[in-house]
C-alpha cells in the first residue's frame, strides 16, 4: 500500500521543514493551554513581575527554542523514512491534531 503512496510522499520531500516546524507548532498550541495552567497554577502566589518574566521566558523562549531545536531533529527523521510512510505518518497527524483541537474545543 505505501508503494502507491510513494509518489505522494515524493512531492512533500521538499517541504518537509515546513512540514515539520507546522507539526511542532500545531502540537504547541495545543498544548500550550495545559503548560499555561499549570504555570499559572505554580506561580499564582509570586509577585506579578515574577509571573510576567516567567510567562515570556516560558512562552518566547521555551516554545521557540523547542521549535528551533525540534524542527531539524523531526525533519531529519521523516527525511529518513519510506516516502510512502512518511505521507501517511504526516497525514495522520494533522488528522489526529485536527481531531485533538475539534475535541478541545480549539477550532
Amino acid at each position: 500500500m505505501f508503494e502507491y503512496l510513494a509518489p505522494a510522499g515524493q512531492y512533500l520531500v521538499p517541504y518537509l521543514p515546513e512540514i515539520s516546524t507546522a507539526l511542532i507548532a500545531c502540537l504547541l498550541v495545543m498544548g500550550g493551554g495545559e503548560i499555561n495552567g499549570f504555570l499559572r497554577r505554580v506561580l499564582r502566589n509570586q509577585n506579578f513581575v515574577v509571573r510576567t518574566v516567567a510567562f515570556v521566558l516560558v512562552n518566547a523562549f521555551g516554545y521557540g527554542l523547542i521549535i528551533v531545536k525540534a524542527t531539524p531533529y523531526l525533519t531529519r527523521t521523516l527525511r529518513n523514512i519510506d516516502t510512502g510512510m512518511m505521507f501517511s505518518i504526516v497525514i495522520v497527524s494533522f488528522i489526529l491534531i485536527g481531531t485533538w483541537a475539534q475535541r478541545n474545543r480549539q477550532i
